[in-house]
């Protein structure tokens, strides 16, 4: 399939005990330093933009660094940014306090990145840092998230007599927090300086009863999105905090030694050595906080509110040695046997099932249990049926009947396609994918591929469908694990214009093949109606594009939209019912991508905002 640039991944280290015990235990006082460095690379598929690093000192001397900030851009970014930080050990290496080498100690933090926005450059790479010399004022923060209602935050900021100096929720979210924060140490600086006379002993004060839980709750109420967003003060306080809707995922893991929180919970089984059910996941609208002191508590910080974990998780995102989600997986596969028997027309012995690499390995599993066990039935209702009449020759014939899978796709390289243009591209394009050639008997098999989601078609169209037509199966079926993804994500996810969508384009084409034009005219005027309205009273009318049609019929002009000129074989593309999906997902509700149903109202009004760019022709996101 065609890649998409999707989520990110964070992580968090926190050490419990003074850096000496580490060096001790373990022998070195990067203990905490490569547990971030090996959750970062275990999660290097939720990000490869660009990387960051922070770390936070909590015995640095005054006159030093207590706050230290790698960043770096490209798909080598995480080996960059740690080279980075073992150079500046090593340069200090002769150090006899170690406490005072750079990126020594008790707290990380780690960002994979992927643009949800188009923007990039170092500027917008996570942690972002807000400096103060007071430690309890300075703020670093990353996240997994997207805001939908950047404009009313951004309004907010300037009500508050801030000056934003980016459109990027990132930093004003920093903002937003770091001045809730500057007020909550204020606070604390007036209570306590009357009784307190030393500036070390007031700082210790400030920062003994920093309530972060509040600071975050403050913030956080005008948050409209899906988010696990991270933060760490100078003195040391952290957090992990989830949007009340649980669209994002976040799990962790503590002893009496370490606080790990990462985006994925194999990754922290993994780097920990630890069973499943000691990782524990993050809740709707709850905070995991450490304070300055070691102590580890959760905090409801906004009540949970329709529950809808993202779906593409599970379907794509994360990764597969999860253990529900390989289950997960294998029943998206198993739950295609009825259309795929359609498409085939019941001939399973005429039929090679495959499976394109390699996001689509695990329902492809999930999908050859299914037939197996269909055939398996198959052969056990024959031989009830006609018991009396076997021949050793029938039974042998029964017995040795198989379901014909083989590996027909490869990914063969990753092409530099920005050497040529036009056509040359896309001639390019045609030769990411390979095949095992006499894999099939030509013009005599059916060829049935498994995809695990089919959004823009392009790859699909450019390469891979050509690359089996050469194989000259008689039909070509392939199966997308999960259904017509038809409308834009906003709460994370690189899916943001309405004509990327090859279930939108063939809905539009079946309108104005039918007639029906007037619907797209109605739906943007509906659309228009409402683009100054408070973000909980707009409604997804671009569901009005979809509704004169069945899902078959968008999956049949789907296929006629991405059948290549000179194609030989019939094709046919089989998608994944709705039902299916929650069947088999039956946790992860979060289906906007597919229904149009946002768990949030900024959904709406995101949706509304993209039908209108593509109707006006604007070409932005």
């Amino acid at each position: 399939m065609e890649q998409l640039k999707h989520e990110c991944g964070i992580a968090l280290v926190r050490l419990l005990k003074p850096i000496e015990y580490y060096v001790d235990k373990y022998g070195t006082w990067q203990y905490g330093l490569n547990k971030l460095y090996l959750l970062m690379e275990k999660q290097h598929n939720r990000g490869q933009e660009a990387a960051g690093v922070g770390c936070v000192s909590v015995n640095a001397k005054p006159g030093t660094e207590y706050i230290f900030r790698e960043r770096a851009l490209g798909s080598g970014a995480i080996q960059e940014v740690f080279q980075h930080i073992y150079d500046a050990v090593n340069k200090n290496h002769g150090t006899s306090d170690i406490t005072n080498l750079p990126f020594c100690g008790e707290v990380y933090m780690g960002h994979l990145r992927y643009s949800t926005t188009g923007r990039s450059g170092l500027s917008y790479v996570h942690p972002f840092l807000r400096r103060n010399n007071w430690r309890s004022r300075s703020l670093m923060l990353c996240g997994n998230f997207n805001m939908t209602n950047v404009d009313e935050i951004f309004r907010q900021l300037i009500e508050q007599g801030q000056h934003p100096r980016l459109y990027s929720d990132t930093l004003m979210i920093l903002e937003m927090m770091g001045n809730y924060l500057d007020r909550e140490v204020q606070h604390l600086y007036e209570l306590y300086k009357p009784k307190v006379q030393s500036g070390e002993k007031l700082n210790r004060k400030i920062a003994d009863n920093l309530d972060l839980a509040h600071v975050v709750r403050r913030s956080a109420q005008l948050w409209d999105g899906g988010y696990v967003i991270c933060g760490v003060t100078g003195n040391t306080d952290m957090f992990a905090f989830r949007d009340p809707n649980g669209i994002r995922p976040a799990f962790y893991y503590y002893d009496d030694e370490i606080v790990v929180v990462a985006s994925e919970r194999p990754v922290i089984q993994t780097v920990m050595n630890v069973k499943v059910h000691d990782v524990q996941e993050l809740n709707p609208g709850m905070a995991l906080i450490v304070k300055q002191n070691g102590s580890v508590h959760s905090e409801q910080i906004l009540e949970p509110r329709n529950i809808t974990p993202c779906s593409f998780e599970r379907i794509y995102f994360s990764r597969g040695s999860d253990k529900d989600i390989y289950q997960e997986r294998k029943m998206l596969g198993k739950l295609l046997l009825e259309p795929i028997l359609k498409a085939i027309d019941n001939d399973l012995e005429n039929t090679v099932f495959s499976f394109i690499p390699n996001t689509a390995e695990v329902a492809f599993f999930g999908m050859m249990e299914g037939f197996e066990n269909h055939l398996d039935e198959q052969k056990k209702q024959f031989i009830i049926k006609h018991t009396h009449e076997l021949t050793k020759d029938d039974l042998e014939r029964i017995l040795s009947m198989r379901i014909r899978q083989e590996k027909v796709a490869l990914k063969d390289i990753k092409l530099r396609t920005f050497i040529a243009e036009g056509d040359s591209r896309n001639e390019l394009a045609a030769h990411v994918y390979d095949i095992t050639y006499d894999s099939i008997r030509r013009g005599k098999d059916n060829l049935v591929v498994i995809d695990d989601s089919i959004v823009r078609g392009t790859t699909l169209k450019q390469s891979i469908i050509k690359i089996l037509d050469r194989l000259e199966p008689k039909k070509i079926i392939i199966v997308s694990s999960s259904p017509q993804v038809r409308y834009p994500d906003c709460y994370g996810i690189d899916m943001s214009r309405m004509d990327e969508f090859i279930a939108f384009r063939a809905a539009i084409a079946l309108l104005k093949e039918r007639g029906l034009q007037s619907i797209i005219d109605e739906t943007y005027k509906k659309c228009k109606a409402q683009i100054n309205l408070p973000k909980e009273n707009v409604v997804n009318f671009v569901k009005d594009i979809y509704r004169p049609f069945s899902a078959e019929e968008i999956s049949s002009k789907i296929t006629e939209l991405l059948i290549p000129k000179d194609t030989k074989a019939e094709v046919e593309i089989v998608y994944q019912s709705l039902e299916g999906l929650h069947r088999a997902c039956p946790n992860h509700n979060g289906d906007w991508y597919f229904s149009g149903n946002y768990p949030t109202p900024g959904g709406n009004k995101v949706v509304i905002r993209s039908f209108i760019n593509y109707y006006e022709e604007t070409g932005t996101r």
